[in-house]
């Protein structure tokens, strides 16, 4: 499979009482095709942010986009452009970041979170000067970590209920 050149098709999700920021890497295919954060049915996001919050799980992209806008969360990618083989992260180059000033100037964020590895790489080899803002990374919500089950992720996700 080869690597195509793709850019961030997905708004972030912000408002001006957001007070963290949790960044991606870059969206899976499936999420591309849904068109919104977390797309693929086996990715924990949802079910990981839910049970950290003690809230129902959203179901659709506007349930989605209420919740975190009511729970103070923003939520984007480091990447705004890159050439990748399908969904996978190893093989992410030619990267273009996104542009976060626009969240940070109008929401107050406290601490920005990254959602795994490569988000944690990408943002301190290509933003992380831009911004001078340091980040907390977590555990991969990706059914590819599976090193990491449920009660794992949860129990480490539980610096965001922390952190609001």
């Amino acid at each position: 499979m080869y690597k195509e050149e793709v850019r961030h098709p997905i708004p972030p999700v912000y408002d001006e009482n957001a007070r963290i920021l949790i960044l991606g890497s870059f969206p899976s295919v499936k999420s591309r095709e849904v068109g919104f954060f977390y797309g693929h049915p086996r990715n924990r996001f949802w079910s990981v942010l839910s049970a950290v919050l003690n809230e129902p799980l959203p179901q659709t992209i506007e349930e989605k986009k209420t919740f975190l806008l009511q729970n103070h969360i923003a939520v984007w990618d480091v990447i705004g452009e890159c050439k990748i083989r399908g969904s996978s992260d190893s093989s992410i180059e030619d990267v273009k970041i996104n542009d976060l000033s626009a969240i940070l100037e109008k929401a107050d964020i406290r601490q920005i979170f990254v959602n795994g590895r490569t988000a944690e790489k990408m943002y301190e080899r290509y933003a992380e000067d831009l911004y001078q803002r340091k980040v907390i990374a977590l555990p991969s919500t990706s059914p590819a970590n599976a090193a990491w089950n449920m009660e794992r992720l949860i129990d480490r996700w539980m610096i965001i209920r922390d952190s609001l």
